[in-house]
């Protein structure tokens, strides 16, 4: 697993991994890391307890996986995710 991340992409990959719609496959589109290597960078780069409370929400969340998304999810987001202001 590539580790030779900058901190603000970093940031931006545990981001993405916590967003419920934004699934694996954009983050190894962007960034390279397939699953089993963003489960093991949330595991080095979390607590241990914020790692479970993750691995439990994203465990069988179908919008996680592009191929398993409802026909509806085409957005890495929910609209009222980013309002402007």
């Amino acid at each position: 697993m590539t580790t030779d991340f900058d901190p603000a992409d970093l940031s931006r990959i545990i981001e993405m991994a916590w967003e419920d719609r934004t699934p694996f496959e954009a983050i190894e589109q962007l960034y390279g890391l397939p699953e089993k290597s963003v489960i093991q960078l949330m595991r080095r780069e979390l607590k241990p307890s914020s790692f479970r409370l993750w691995r439990k929400r994203v465990t069988g969340r179908s919008t996680k996986h592009r191929l398993l998304r409802p026909a509806g999810v085409s957005r890495g987001y929910c609209p009222t995710q980013y309002k402007h202001r």
